[in-house]
């Protein structure tokens, strides 16, 4: 992406200035505040340093006019101007909360009743259709709700509808009650899900004959109530739509990550997005929930940044993309600059607070606790560095009562779901745990720390045939940490799967040499990093027990050699000045020399079986075992 000219910078701010307008006048006020801060993060053009004043008609200034980036046919510039009043009565209902309200300046009569595509509940399946007298009924409320949609403009169907979805998501959260409780987790549905359907299949239906241009607000929400139904085909479809006709609803772009499970998924939908800055930040930003770190997504985030250098969005992104990797130093230090440059900006500051979980910086993370409080103490993000505050000082039933409190803040909120599990672990509670993380895989199919969570979980129950598939799911998200192929061949190993679980070893040794496996494990606990050309021994010891259990005795005793191997590391010549020593002695060395002097001293080998007995008495490891051996070596070479 080159540099913009002065034409495409200009046409550029004026229209992200039309999607702060457009989106504020819908009342998508997170959509509004990521294209404001866009806006404000582009360079600013100073006017040479003249000290004449602006406002002096020598100035020279021309105030900056925002054109209309959509054409608007004439018949929705007619409604609009006729439905002007109530438009501003209605915005002004949903600015107080009061969504019925809103809904019924333009929708005064009930909604029509219909299903999400039949996807949208498996009760409304079973539900009989009306009769009779009912059936009649329903149909005039139908006829009479479809000529009052036709006769309202885009904008104004918008906003109603769109204050029936946030009123039918808002008593949803009502009747779930207390968070995991007996109603919580799917119970409860949006039960003006299929009634908004209805009125927009009713709309789309009509739109061919009516003469009247699609905008992509009205596919947005109809996007969002089929993804709301699980019709997720059909979601991305119109979703599609929408970004096609409004680019710069980010909202809509969103709404497209969520739906995408991988990275291939995210390739196939690049050919059908529309050649634009906004496609290009979808991308960085899709890649960066997929967990895709590579130059490529660096590289592209550069060059976005080239064009907005003070986006703190996008600078977050940068951030997480180190956190994805492991450089948790990198990423904290972005995250400490961004809290110094906007200390009120609490937008991802439970992934800092993560960070800073792992790194175990506890001043910091109280510091970030205080002052998130300080500025919005009823903000999910805040509560969640607060409960992993509690965390790291192993409070643990106050670190859930806040992870509960962000979720009933945000029933979506995934940070809590998978940290509320993580203590819930901690706790013992293995039932809240399971469905702590099954929430978490619910919200976003994408973290593979609820995946992984669920596994371990499993693990502790000794389930291992389910926590086996978890831990593969697990895997499959972030293919290159060693911690998850660690877990995948433990489960193989325990299901009897025995060749299965060394190539998952093997995996683990390759996804080791890829990136630091040690800078943090899946629930944040911190070892050290291993260095170049060093392989993990507990992985190599690991692999070398599963060919003992298959009586591959030649391939054991060789992956016990390459443990030892790991105390002193590779030759210098092999890695340069800049790789690492060995790991030294650990257990692991140790009990490896153990099995290898046994090993020996069965084979006869009484002179080699002796040395590594020696060498464990030095290491001061498994010593009772090392001079009972070396007792039965003497023995033995005596009697010989």
């Amino acid at each position: 992406m080159s540099a913009l000219s002065q034409a495409e910078e200009a046409q550029l701010k004026a229209q992200l200035q039309d999607a702060v307008v457009s989106c504020t006048e819908r009342c998508l006020y997170n959509s509004a505040k990521w294209a404001a801060e866009l806006l404000n993060s582009l360079p600013t053009s100073h006017d040479g340093g003249s000290d004449t004043d602006i406002d002096s008609p020598m100035s020279g200034h021309t105030p900056p006019q925002t054109p209309n980036t959509i054409t608007k046919d004439a018949t929705e510039q007619r409604l609009e101007a006729r439905e002007a009043h109530k438009f501003l009565l209605a915005k002004t209902y949903f600015d107080c909360r009061e969504y019925d309200r809103c809904a019924a300046v333009f929708l005064p009569g009930p909604l029509p009743k219909g299903a999400v595509h039949a996807t949208y509940s498996p009760v409304a399946e079973t539900k009989r259709a009306p009769k009779g007298k009912a059936r009649a009924s329903t149909s005039t409320a139908s006829s009479s709700t479809a000529d009052i949609v036709a006769g309202l403009s885009q904008k104004s169907l918008f906003l109603a509808l769109y204050a029936k979805y946030i009123v039918g998501e808002r008593r949803m959260n009502e009747d779930s009650e207390m968070i995991l409780g007996p109603q919580d987790g799917g119970v409860m549905l949006n039960k003006e899900l299929p009634g908004i359907s209805t009125v927009l299949e009713q709309w789309f239906a009509a739109l061919p004959s009516s003469g009247r241009q699609p905008h992509g607000w009205l596919e947005y929400l109809y996007g969002i109530v089929l993804a709301r139904g699980k019709n997720e085909k059909l979601a991305i479809d119109f979703l599609l739509q929408s970004v096609q006709q409004y680019p710069y609803n980010w909202g809509a772009w969103q709404e497209l990550t969520s739906l995408l499970g991988t990275n291939e998924e995210l390739q196939d939908l690049a050919q059908q997005l529309p050649r634009n800055l906004m496609s290009f930040i979808f991308h960085v930003t899709t890649s960066q929930e997929l967990y895709q770190v590579s130059e490529s997504v660096h590289n592209s985030l550069t060059q976005i940044m080239s064009i907005f250098p003070t986006s703190a969005f996008l600078k977050t992104q940068r951030a997480l993309l180190h956190y994805h990797s492991k450089d948790f130093d990198e990423a904290e230090h972005i995250f400490s600059d961004l809290l110094v440059t906007d200390p009120h900006r609490l937008d991802h500051l439970d992934h800092y607070s993560n960070i800073l979980y792992v790194m175990e910086m506890r001043p910091k993370l109280a510091f970030l606790a205080q002052l998130a409080s300080a500025t919005d103490k009823f903000r999910p993000e805040t509560c969640c560095v607060v409960g992993n505050y509690y965390s790291v000082k192993s409070e643990h039933e106050k670190a859930v009562m806040y992870f509960r409190r962000a979720l009933t803040l945000d029933r979506a909120f995934l940070s809590a779901w998978t940290l509320m599990g993580h203590e819930f672990v901690e706790m013992k509670n293995t039932h809240a745990a399971i469905e702590s993380y099954r929430r978490a895989v619910d919200v976003n199919r994408k973290d593979y720390r609820a995946w992984y969570g669920l596994g371990q979980t499993y693990e502790v129950l000794e389930m291992h045939s389910y926590a086996l598939f978890y831990h593969q799911r697990a895997a499959a998200l972030r293919p290159y940490d060693p911690k998850l192929w660690m877990a995948v061949g433990q489960c193989f190993g325990r299901v009897g799967k025995v060749m299965n679980g060394i190539r998952a070893y093997k995996r683990a040794l390759v996804a080791g040499s890829y990136y630091d496996a040690g800078a943090g494990s899946s629930f944040g606990s911190g070892e050290a990093a291993l260095g170049g050309g060093i392989l993990d021994p507990e992985v190599l010891y690991q692999i070398a027990l599963l060919y003992e259990r298959i009586r591959n005795m030649a391939e054991c005793s060789a992956y016990m050699e390459l443990v030892l191997a790991q105390e002193e590391g590779p030759e210098v010549d092999e890695v340069g000045p800049d790789g690492g020593g060995g790991v030294g002695v650990t257990p692991t060395t140790s009990k490896a020399r153990l099995w290898l002097a046994r090993y020996e001293y069965q084979r006869g080998m009484y002179q080699r079986a002796s040395e590594l007995a020696n060498e464990l008495c030095q290491d001061n490891f498994e010593v009772e075992d090392a001079k009972a051996l070396i007792r039965d070596v003497r023995a033995r070479q005596e009697a010989n």
